[in-house]
């Protein structure tokens, strides 16, 4: 699978709570949770994402709270993927949930400007900037995690395998 988005960038240790605020967790509609999607890191982001984007951050994203919201909010705002130097374990396990594409590479992260455009390559494990031309690895998918992203999702997952 190949996915290719214009990066928004984030500094280390953004919190779930930088992710999707808890005033806002009244709510689970996915559409409702887009709309305010990185607002307390960047009041802008809701209305300047776009269909295909892709974080990059930091160390620790998605630290704090075990709220499966964050990973909700990002997904449903239509970001496609997300790089960071690392997660946070609840977050990454989550991520993979609700079938958000994550990928760590510190190298990525230090290398890509907000703006740039990604090329991430899950088969091959490789982020490629298409503004420099230079490549990047990334941990690759294990084959139950790429099968989860796939089905979109461990729900969907679980349907399909009951259904066949």
């Amino acid at each position: 699978m190949k996915i290719r988005g214009r990066v928004w960038k984030f500094g280390a240790d953004i919190d779930t709570d930088a992710i999707i605020p808890a005033r806002y967790l009244n709510s689970s509609d996915p559409l409702e949770l887009a709309k305010h999607c990185m607002e307390d890191a960047d009041p802008e982001f809701p209305a300047k994402v776009r269909k295909g984007d892709i974080i990059v951050a930091g160390k620790n994203f998605g630290c704090g709270s075990s709220r499966e919201h964050a990973p909700i909010a990002i997904k449903a705002a239509g970001v496609s993927a997300v790089v960071a130097k690392s997660f946070a374990r609840i977050f990454y396990r989550n991520a993979f949930n609700i079938g958000l594409p994550i990928f760590e590479s510190p190298d990525a992260v230090d290398a890509i400007d907000e703006g740039d455009e990604v090329l991430i390559d899950t088969k091959k494990g490789t982020i490629t900037n298409l503004k420099t031309g230079k490549q990047y690895p990334s941990t690759a998918f294990p084959p139950f995690m790429s099968e989860l992203i796939k089905a979109g999702g461990l729900i969907n997952y679980v349907k399909r395998r009951v259904q066949n």
